[in-house]
């Protein structure tokens, strides 16, 4: 049987329509129920920092940026925080603040809650540009200083993180600042930005185990892809007919890419509806599952192929490095896109922390300046994990959910990505609404 849902929304401030469509995920298929209320649509008022990475190779931060400045009136921002782990920088969230700036006058006239530009401008900080040593942590910035100001203030809300990119700030935050831990909400866009910061990772798990953490490391995807992607609701179409035009945020966002992605906004949907406090119910951020221990393998040798590890887990390779290595030392392990900083910690080893985001095969080189070790090659490959690890959530580990392995909600290698996609057309059709109010005042505010 198809399920209906009466999906119910407010234009400006005093207009209501009710519309009516067909999931494209039952709710048999996914165990939920369908969700009306809850969250920062229905009046709840959340704080929030976002750590992105904007600016960096992918063009979706830029995409999610524009989509949180439209829904904006409804959180209290504190903080827009660039943690990149490449190219991207503060510079590039004023960017988007300025397209903001230039739809201010009309979304102002729907809320008077939205920020002023100027306000958005404040709170823009640069957090750490380079991704963690070994140890995890290596110095304080603007960003992670800001995560502990504001999640010190007087305030009996929680402090809610949503981190788009690399999680070193939010790493050295903890590390500054660990009386912080209790007051914070974690949602991190995991998956790719994983494999970029497996140090900062491993920190968190080690030494922060109580930390309140959506790990979503294939869930996310659920927003671009699967789901109902007939017509105007496919990521190219909605983008076309609900966004270009609309604004100059609409304008900005199709430029950066003419369909949608928005990879981080799963983050910010969490917030919009559902409820927040309670990862393992339904909600547009998706569904998670306590975590099972976090996997992670050590291994003194060189890997082949034929070893295998849980994707997105963490594989260290401790390896020897010789007699006599040259000064100053020199190791990479080159694997696809990455070259990875080997670390030598006076033990006479050289250690790799690696994070795969696929389930595949991988193959390593390592290149060295030390005669022991350059040219030595390996590989590993990664597996699902299996559905049952949902009914193993481990005690270490109490306030950490993470994607849910069942098939049933799955897109493919996709884990949890039906518990955002099947929502689609709720948070589509609520974003058109907003991006139309970009191009277009309040006609009842307007005429008073």
């Amino acid at each position: 049987m198809r399920n209906w849902i009466r999906f119910v929304f407010m234009a400006g401030c005093c207009i209501a329509a009710t519309v009516a469509f067909s999931l494209p995920v039952t709710a048999q298929e996914t165990g939920e129920i369908a969700i009306s209320q809850g969250g920062a649509l229905d009046g709840t008022r959340y704080r929030i920092i976002v750590s992105t990475d904007i600016g960096g190779t992918d063009p979706d931060d830029f995409q999610s940026m524009a989509h949180l400045f439209v829904y904006s009136d409804v959180f209290d921002i504190e903080g827009l925080i660039s943690s990149p782990h490449g190219p991207g920088r503060k510079s590039h969230i004023l960017e988007v603040i300025d397209c903001y700036s230039k739809d201010y006058v009309n979304l102002k006239t729907y809320s008077d809650r939205y920020p002023t530009p100027d306000a958005l401008r404040a709170i823009a900080k640069q957090g750490e540009t380079e991704r963690a040593p070994y140890a995890g942590v290596r110095r304080s910035t603007e960003g992670s200083r800001w995560i502990v100001e504001c999640a010190r203030r007087n305030d009996p809300r929680p402090l809610y993180v949503l981190v788009w990119g690399g999680i070193e700030d939010l790493a050295q935050s903890l590390h500054d600042a660990p009386d912080i831990l209790p007051k914070l909400r974690v949602y991190w866009i995991g998956g790719p930005n994983k494999k970029w910061g497996a140090n900062a990772y491993q920190y968190l798990v080690e030494n922060h185990p109580t930390l309140w953490i959506i790990e979503s490391n294939a869930t996310y995807r659920g927003w671009f892809t699967g789901g109902n992607q007939s017509g105007q609701w496919s990521n190219n179409e909605f983008a076309k007919r609900h966004i270009a035009g609309k604004g100059a945020l609409g304008d900005f966002f199709v430029s950066k890419k003419a369909d949608i992605k928005m990879g981080d906004t799963p983050s910010v949907g969490w917030l919009l509806r559902g409820v927040p406090e309670s990862p393992t119910q339904p909600g547009w951020g998706g569904r998670y599952v306590r975590a099972w221990k976090r996997p992670y393998r050590r291994f003194e040798r060189m890997t082949t192929k034929e070893d295998r590890i849980e994707v997105f887990s963490i594989l260290e390779l401790i390896l020897p490095l010789g007699d006599d290595p040259p000064e100053p030392f020199e190791a990479i392990l080159a694997v696809e896109n990455q070259k990875l900083l080997g670390h030598a910690l006076g033990d006479g080893s050289l250690r790799f922390r690696f994070c795969p985001k696929d389930a595949k095969s991988y193959s390593f080189r390592i290149q060295s300046n030390a005669p022991a070790l350059d040219g030595i090659t390996g590989g590993v490959t990664a597996y699902l994990p299996a559905p049952n690890m949902a009914r193993r959530p481990t005690t270490h580990l109490p306030n950490w959910w993470t994607d849910d392995p069942s098939p049933n909600v799955a897109v493919g290698f996709h884990s949890g990505a039906k518990t955002v996609n099947r929502w689609r057309k709720d948070f589509l059709l609520d974003f058109a609404r907003r991006m139309r109010q970009c191009q277009t005042p309040n006609s009842t505010t307007t005429r008073q």
